[in-house]
């Protein structure tokens, strides 16, 4: 099966697409020598710059937007013992945003791409053509002209040369890398699976905060029905899915901050003292042992901030950090802040935080646009799954399945279908196993500790 993109059919994106030719149902290793030129990152048209960063919301900010329902819930999951806790959380949250997604992820580790592909594979897939550390039987000889780096760019005297010939001469350390890059992305597929059922079980638990006498086993119920919808309409392609729940997620983030600026209006604005690192400092100090195991919570602060990497396949890196810099991070800032806020003056309100902040003429439409974000929120790690597992596959670390490219113009947006109802299946076990989204916080924010020294290291 063969396809041509001709970009001179859209007039809002002419010349600003890649001119691909190539086939699609080739294996990954062949079709390297055709993708040299394929990536590149355009001087895209302000408007459609725009509308990628749009869409990128839909995508691939849902899992981190959507943390705010539960990030308090899991810090203090026996409760609040004064405000000078709450303010060392809300200091831990910015500085988490700010260190890890923001400076490290959307203005470094997303250049580090692999010919648009993000992810650990990718990352592998760069030291592979930097240095001869491949383990695995499948080089290709066009690999060397696939990169975008070249290995004549450092001295032979330089750090970058001793550690690549220091790596080359050490099996074990290649060894260890690639059983690193291994365990990142089975970590990356866990939180594939943990995220749908924390979101959608912490949204659609929002009906117990106004309907106490509702069982758990109802709430539960719903969410499983939410979740298998979910899964159904991935088969449309990430184009299709990303014009559906971009203006949903863009609605939630406007939602959220908005919310959070009332309430630091309402609530004293006293918060904001939390942009001082000394009070991560006296937290730590005054918590003790407590206090490093509320990080489990904190850390879901950033959580979907790998899937942002993996999903760099689906839209160029300047959408992604333009969405993120006027959009998200601020957003979440406020929404965060004011919800602190909140808790400073009702400590005793941590399990249900986001809720009980809502001003009460707008909790339902507030709870309608969170159950809609929630299920939003789990297309970031879903559509991330789906890359990495194509990348797997050309590294010959995963078994053959089908892969369907569902967009003409951008390569990296596929749906692969075994996977898709994998996880559908796991993540209903996970969800009616569990029952709780205080359960699935713990695990979750384990996935996420494990995941973010793997990723450092």
């Amino acid at each position: 099966m063969g396809s041509r993109v001709d970009t001179d059919e859209d007039s809002d994106i002419k010349g600003s697409m890649w001119d691909l030719d190539q086939k699609l149902d080739q294996p990954m290793d062949e079709e390297a020598g055709r993708l040299k030129n394929m990536y590149r990152e355009k001087k895209f048209s302000a408007l459609l710059l725009l509308r990628l960063s749009f869409q990128s919301l839909g995508v691939v900010y849902g899992d981190l937007g959507t943390s705010p329902l539960y990030v308090f819930y899991n810090t203090f999951p026996n409760g609040v013992k004064d405000q000078e806790d709450v303010i060392g959380a809300l200091s831990l949250i910015i500085y988490s945003l700010t260190l890890v997604p923001l400076l490290k992820y959307v203005f470094v580790v997303l250049r580090a791409n692999d010919n648009g592909q993000g992810g650990t594979f990718a990352l592998y897939s760069l030291l592979c053509r930097h240095a001869k550390i491949k383990t695995l039987p499948n080089q290709h000889r066009t690999d060397e002209e696939l990169t975008t780096y070249s290995r004549s760019t450092f001295h032979e005297r330089s750090f970058a040369a001793k550690s690549k010939r220091w790596l080359e001469e050490q099996e074990s350390a290649r060894s260890v890398i690639l059983i690193l890059v291994l365990v990142g992305t089975c970590m990356v597929i866990g939180d594939g699976i943990l995220t749908p059922a924390i979101s959608v079980l912490s949204a659609v638990g929002g009906i117990k905060v106004n309907q106490p006498r509702m069982s758990s086993g109802v709430v539960v119920l719903v969410a499983v029905v939410i979740l298998v919808g979910f899964f159904s309409m991935q088969h449309y392609g990430t184009d299709k899915v990303s014009w559906l729940f971009a203006p949903i997620v863009l609605l939630w983030f406007l939602l959220i901050g908005s919310i959070g600026i009332f309430n630091i209006w309402k609530y004293g604005s006293s918060v904001l003292k939390a942009f001082s690192p000394v009070y991560i400092y006296r937290y730590f100090r005054k918590g003790g042992k407590e206090g490093w195991t509320s990080l489990g919570g904190i850390m879901l602060s950033i959580t979907g901030t790998e899937a942002l990497f993996a999903d760099l396949a689906h839209f160029p890196v300047s959408a992604v950090q333009l969405a993120f810099t006027l959009v998200v991070f601020p957003c979440l800032l406020l929404a965060y802040s004011g919800q602190a806020a909140y808790l400073m003056n009702n400590l005793s309100h941590s399990q249900d935080a986001f809720y009980r902040s809502i001003p009460d003429k707008i909790y339902w439409p507030v709870f309608i646009v969170a159950t809609l974000a929630a299920i939003v929120a789990s297309q970031a790690t879903i559509t991330a799954t789906f890359s990495i597992i194509k990348q797997a596959l050309a590294l010959g670390c995963f078994p053959r399945v089908k892969v369907v490219y569902t967009s003409k113009k951008f390569l990296g947006q596929i749906y692969v279908p075994d996977i898709n109802w994998i996880l559908m299946v796991l993540c209903i076990a996970v969800t009616a196993g569990f029952e709780n989204q205080n359960q699935i916080g713990n695990a979750y924010g384990e996935y996420d500790w494990t995941n973010f020294f793997i990723k450092t290291s």
